[in-house]
């Protein structure tokens, strides 16, 4: 072997003492960019809130449902066996999936229309800001709002205000609501509320009906009654509010001052069937033909029964959908702006060539929009799928007293198990862990995706 020299030339066996040069190879980093104890001492005071206020409840939680209402005798599994064999736990759970089933349905639906709907529109900015606003307020207040929105007062509860102004501009109102006649008029009063005379009516001798109870609003504007005058072949008659101020009237007899009662249904009846009617006039009096001699004359119960006062919203047949209502309107706006943020990524050139294909609006809508929308509209369903099952403010809030039983839910039940009147922890906390149960499935679901959209 040889080597050069500093003249150039190569002198046989000499070889080079000098070491090869190594590369500096850095100090490698973990995933997080820095070093992994750093990091570790920079998440160490989030762990332990996260350990102290998710991880010990739940775990406690697990644990306590062992136990009875003290908390000191263990009773395996005996908690969750009353869960499922309570009635109130029953209903929580049917009520928990209706909720799941129509709140995050309606709430998305509602919000995919209004962020396909607006886009059309000049004002869909003002538009989105009135949807959205109830998301500003608080599920206390909503609840509030709500409990006055479904009042069963027409004059107090918007819902049934126009619900009741709907109806009665279909169906007429009874004229004297609470109204009756007087006991000695010789009235007798039917199972079904309608007062009928004890004697036949004959032409030419009026038969005058004296009432009272009416209500001051319903006879205020009311003329004076007039006594009718006998017609030879008719049956006529009068019938009047039978009562003056002070008492100096007399019964049966129509006092100067005493009001008419117009609008009344009279009807003429013989061996159980109405052979005529007729209706009061503005002054009280009424007329009946002649075929109406020797019948018995029926004041209908429709004359006096009570007014229309709308839908018992929260009755126990309506009262968790009418707070699935109040939820929708709190939630649709939430709904609809992450559809229109997802929509306004949507490319346009895709609907363009759709209806260059000969696609109508809703073809385009329902073949392009809605797929195009699909994550999106996962992100919404799931995560009103996870508010819903924790769903408490809204109910006991909304629902009264009579009709909480019926509105139960599961958040609800584990409230008054755990804190209510008959206290019993233990089965709150089996409430708890059925509800965690319930929440991981939709949980785990929302993660795949989430993991499988960082993929891309």
């Amino acid at each position: 072997m040889s080597t050069a020299t500093a003249g150039g030339a190569a002198t046989p066996g000499r070889a080079s003492s000098a070491p090869p040069a190594t590369p500096h190879v850095a100090k490698k980093k973990s995933v997080l960019g820095t070093r992994p104890w750093l990091a570790a001492v920079f998440l160490l005071p989030a762990l332990v809130l996260l350990g102290a206020l998710v991880v010990y409840p739940i775990g406690y939680s697990v644990y306590r449902s062992f136990f009875d209402a003290s908390g000191n005798g263990f009773v395996g599994l005996d908690n969750y066996t009353e869960m499922f064999s309570d009635d109130a736990t029953k209903t929580a759970i049917k009520n928990n999936i209706i909720w799941l089933i129509l709140a995050p349905t309606i709430s998305t639906a509602l919000g995919l229309i209004f962020a396909v709907l607006t886009e059309r529109v000049r004002w869909a900015t003002a538009f989105k800001l009135i949807v959205f606003m109830p998301m500003a307020i608080s599920m206390l207040a909503a609840g509030i709002i709500f409990r006055l929105v479904y009042d069963q007062d027409p004059d107090k509860g918007v819902a049934n205000a126009m619900w009741v102004s709907v109806h009665d501009s279909f169906s007429a109102s009874s004229p004297f609501p609470g109204a009756h006649p007087r006991p000695a008029a010789g009235l007798t009063e039917s199972a079904g509320g309608s007062f009928t005379t004890q004697d036949t009516v004959r032409a030419g001798s009026p038969a005058s009906i004296p009432l009272v109870a009416a209500k001051r609003d319903d006879i205020s504007g009311a003329q004076d009654a007039k006594a009718a005058r006998p017609e030879a072949g008719k049956i006529t008659g009068t019938v009047w509010f039978d009562f003056t101020k002070g008492g100096l009237g007399k019964e049966g007899a129509i006092d100067k001052g005493e009001k008419a009662m117009a609008d009344l249904k009279i009807e003429a009846v013989k061996d159980g069937k109405v052979v005529a009617k007729t209706t009061s006039a503005a002054d009280g009096t009424y007329t009946l033909p002649a075929k109406a001699e020797g019948a018995q004359l029926r004041l209908p119960a429709w004359n006096f029964s009570a007014p229309y006062n709308g839908i018992d919203w929260l009755g126990p047949s309506l009262v968790t959908p009418a707070i699935i209502g109040s939820y929708v309107w709190i939630w649709a706006g939430f709904a609809m702006v992450l559809i229109a943020a997802g929509l306004a990524g949507v490319p346009r050139e895709l609907m363009e060539a759709a209806r260059m294909d000969g696609a109508n609006e809703w073809q385009v809508f329902r073949r392009v929009t809605v797929p195009l929308l699909a994550p999106v509209l996962s992100v919404v369903v799931v995560t009103l799928m996870i508010n819903v099952m924790k769903i408490f403010d809204l109910v006991y809030i909304i629902a009264p007293g009579p009709s909480q039983d019926d509105a139960n839910v599961l958040a609800l039940q584990l409230f008054q198990s755990s804190f209510g009147t008959d206290v019993n922890q233990g089965l709150g906390s089996a409430i708890a862990v059925l509800l965690l149960l319930l929440v991981l499935p939709v949980m785990f679901v929302n993660i795949r995706r989430i993991r499988r959209e960082s993929r891309r």
